[in-house]
């Protein structure tokens, strides 16, 4: 159940970054456990399949939008660094939506 005293978080997964559903659960898992920790409510978490690329980014951005999200989590940087070569997708993401783009894990 939702808590709506809480900030709204979103989350984001490339879904070829990880090997199995079994890892795709696990990172799910885990970013909610990363939202109850940091006083978020755990809203979506969109899910990039490659066959439809880029359908779960656009829908994160509309919902970003939509429900005036203030904050986006990924798992690791790479999950947004893999969606364009030629930019980082981060900051613009940030620029355009409002919002931040935490990440769970940090890279070292």
């Amino acid at each position: 159940m939702t808590d709506y005293t809480r900030p709204l978080l979103l989350g984001y997964v490339l879904k070829h970054l990880l090997m199995t559903d079994d890892e795709l659960a696990e990172i799910k898992d885990q970013l909610e456990q990363f939202a109850r920790v940091e006083g978020y409510a755990m809203g979506t978490i969109y899910v990039e399949d490659n066959s439809t690329s880029p359908a779960a980014f656009e829908a994160l951005i509309e919902a970003v939008n939509r429900y005036e999200v203030t904050t986006v989590i990924i798992p690791s940087r790479l999950h947004f660094a893999a969606l364009a070569v030629t930019h980082d997708v981060k900051d613009t993401f940030e620029r355009t939506t409002g919002a931040r783009v935490i990440v769970a894990n940090p890279s070292p």
